[in-house]
Formats: structure tokens, C-alpha cells, sequence
């Protein structure tokens, strides 16, 4: 799910719930989308006000969760499941499953993985390591 600004990727999410609201057909990257949001009622406020949704800074110095960020890890590491990239992601995420009973909490312990590799390669104005995300998701199995 790549898009050019940081506003435009927020308007998809907009336009997800509100076909989600009315009962419109999606499409299946849509599908995706909206099945985060599903999972995030916190976040559903977020979406009825699309104006100020798109402004708003969610300063994590303030406390503050970034709805869309979090929403867009979980959309990135399904869209790596889908596509197993990585190499390996979708055999750990199924030795995972097994240990985790909740897929959502599974999840969010990925993309808590997923965005320390994004931020050490912001940080190191790099690629992200791949291997050490690998590295870091194979230490989640039995702990």
C-alpha cells in the first residue's frame, strides 16, 4: 500500500470506513484495510472525522498513538504474509500462530518487530535490515 503523502494514505483509510458504513462493496486491498479498522474500535472515532482525521498530529511525546501508522504496520505485514517477503515471514508467522492464541496479539507483537527495523533504518538512512527483522520475529517463538 504505497502512496505519495502522508494525507492521501489517510483518505484511503476515510474512504474504507465510510463504504464500510454504508455497506458498499470493497475491493480487496480494501478488504484489507477495513478489517484492521474492524480490529481497532479505538481508532474508529478517528475515522468519522475526516478533516480534522487528516490534520491531526499524533505526538507519541504526548502520549498519543498515531491510528493510522499502527493500522498501516498491520496492513504491511500481511501484505509481507502474502507475499512471504521477507523470505521466511509466513513459516515464522505460522510457528507463531501456534503459540499465540489471539492473531491480533500476534500481530501486534510483528509490527512491533516490523517497526523497530523501520526505525533503525530511518535512523541509519538505510534499507531496512532484513535479517535482523528475521532475527528479531524467531526470537518471539517460545517466549
Amino acid at each position: 500500500m504505497l502512496f505519495n503523502n502522508r494525507d492521501e494514505t489517510r483518505k484511503v483509510f476515510f474512504s474504507v470506513w465510510q463504504k464500510v458504513q454504508v455497506g458498499k462493496q470493497l475491493e480487496p486491498m480494501e478488504s484489507i484495510i477495513a478489517d484492521v479498522i474492524n480490529l481497532h474500535p479505538e481508532y474508529q472515532k478517528v475515522l468519522e472525522d475526516e478533516e480534522e482525521g487528516v490534520l491531526s498530529e499524533f505526538k507519541q511525546e504526548q502520549g498519543m498513538t498515531n491510528p493510522f501508522l499502527h493500522m498501516g504496520l498491520h496492513i504491511a505485514l500481511r501484505e509481507q504474509l502474502a507475499m512471504n517477503k521477507p523470505d521466511g515471514i509466513k513459516q515464522i508467522y505460522e510457528q507463531l500462530s501456534r503459540q499465540y492464541p489471539d492473531i491480533h496479539q500476534l500481530e501486534h507483537s510483528m509490527i512491533d518487530c516490523l517497526a523497530e527495523a523501520l526505525w533503525l533504518a530511518q535512523l541509519n538512512n538505510t534499507l531496512p535490515d532484513e535479517k535482523q527483522y528475521l532475527d528479531k520475529l524467531k526470537r518471539l517463538l517460545n517466549t
